[in-house]
């Protein structure tokens, strides 16, 4: 696309003493009279290129212009190139570190090795996810319908969407789009998507809200909870809430309160703790906790 071209030249001749019309025509892949072309762009828009003819010449950006040789620092740089290489692993693509080659070129000590930060966002699903990805984005770009099983806590369905956001969240891809078997607009979880596709329906698009991804607003309804946990898990509680979410009592177990957005999910978490807790509150998910244990207990008797 022209528009990365065109940040890419920049890119160079802010890193760059000077640079050659042939040496970006071989880089990017085009001819001359496109580079030429790029560089008219450039001027409109008000950046200061000079052009000196001549052996030692080339295209270069006035230097009282900047007041550095680059935009950002290495250590900005790194930033961004870890933010980067994050977004590559919760896709299962090198798109955006190739965006990055782009945009280090003549700055090659950021790409070789000096990264002190490594972020893998990846799901243990990536592959089943990064095909999804792609045929969900193609929706997007070309207004065409969505159509795929999904899996519900309360409904397995055959579902027709119009797709406006690609969305990571809570370590999970999800895609907002109009729902047409509801209408109204709706978050579906990628992983929770199976035979996706397009139908071949393009759509003119709608007037379409930011999808508001507070808990509270996805999983309605907090729950204010009490728990004691057994101090052998005294790792687990730190973990996920760090050093001061529990008052050691005199038993040695740890008082836990916290607000939970989700009932399933909070099951599912005390679970996780095997017979190293006990939830005190609320009642009435303590007593659905001992009619599920007495059920699984008979069911390995």
């Amino acid at each position: 696309m022209r528009i990365d071209r065109l940040v890419g030249i920049l890119s160079i001749l802010l890193q760059k003493d000077k640079v050659t019309t042939p040496e970006l025509a071989e880089y990017f892949e085009v001819n001359r009279r496109t580079i030429s072309r790029d560089i008219e762009e450039l001027c409109k828009a008000g950046i200061p290129i000079v052009a000196t003819q001549g052996k030692g010449g080339g295209i270069s950006i006035m230097d009282g212009y900047r007041m550095d040789r680059t935009l950002l620092t290495n250590k900005e740089m790194q930033d961004i190139l870890a933010g980067l290489r994050s977004l590559d692993s919760v896709n299962g693509t090198r798109r955006y570190v190739q965006l990055m080659d782009k945009l280090s070129v003549g700055s090659s000590d950021f790409m070789t090795g000096n990264q002190s930060v490594l972020i893998d966002l990846s799901s243990w699903y990536q592959n089943a996810l990064s095909a999804k990805i792609e045929i969900i984005r193609n929706a997007i770009d070309s207004r065409m319908e969505l159509e795929f099983y999904y899996y519900s806590p309360r409904e397995e369905s055959k579902r027709q969407i119009e797709p406006y956001y690609l969305i990571f969240k809570w370590s999970s891809w999800y895609v907002w789009g109009w729902c047409k078997a509801k209408r109204d607009f709706r978050l579906f979880k990628l992983n929770r998507m199976e035979e996706v596709g397009i139908n071949g329906h393009a759509f003119e698009g709608r007037k379409c809200p930011l999808p508001d991804l507070r808990d509270v607003n996805i999983f309605p309804g907090g729950i204010e909870i009490k728990a004691l946990i057994k101090p052998e898990y005294k790792w687990k509680l730190v973990e996920e809430y760090g050093p001061n979410c529990y008052v050691e009592q005199a038993d040695g177990r740890l008082l836990f309160r916290s607000n939970y957005a989700n009932k399933d999910y909070l099951i599912e978490w005390l679970l996780a703790f095997r017979d190293g807790v006990e939830l005190v509150e609320p009642e009435e998910i303590r007593a659905e906790m001992q009619v599920l244990l007495e059920s699984m207990r008979k069911a390995y008797k």
